[in-house]
C-alpha cells in the first residue's frame, strides 16, 4: 500500500469535509423550504446556525458575483465546483512535484 504525504491527506480530508457540510447546509435549506422541519424547533435551528456560520464565509462572496436568478441560489453549486478543483490541483501539484 502507498502511503500518502500527511499534508495532501490533511487537505484532501478538509476539502472532503467542507464538501459534506455544505450538502448538509443544502439538504436542510430544502428540508425547510419545503416545511419537512420547522426552523422553530431548536435543534433544527441550531444546526442551521452551526452549518450557516461554517458555509456564510465562503458563500457570501460567490454571490455578490452571480446574478440575480430569482429565488434560485447556486452559490453552493459554485462553491462544490470550486472545491473539487482545489483539491484536484492540490493533488496535481503534489504529484507533480513527486511530494506525494
Amino acid at each position: 500500500m502507498m502511503s500518502m504525504n500527511p499534508f495532501l491527506w490533511l487537505i484532501d480530508t478538509v476539502i472532503s469535509v467542507y464538501f459534506w457540510i455544505i450538502l448538509a447546509m443544502v439538504i436542510l435549506s430544502w428540508l425547510v423550504a419545503f416545511n419537512v422541519v420547522n426552523r422553530s424547533n431548536p435543534y433544527v435551528r441550531q444546526i442551521g446556525q452551526a452549518l450557516e456560520k461554517l458555509t456564510e464565509p465562503l458563500l457570501r462572496p460567490i454571490r455578490r458575483f452571480l446574478p440575480d436568478l430569482g429565488g434560485i441560489d447556486i452559490s453552493p453549486i459554485v462553491l462544490l465546483i470550486g472545491l473539487q478543483f482545489f483539491g484536484m490541483l492540490v493533488r496535481w501539484v503534489f504529484f507533480s512535484l513527486g511530494w506525494a
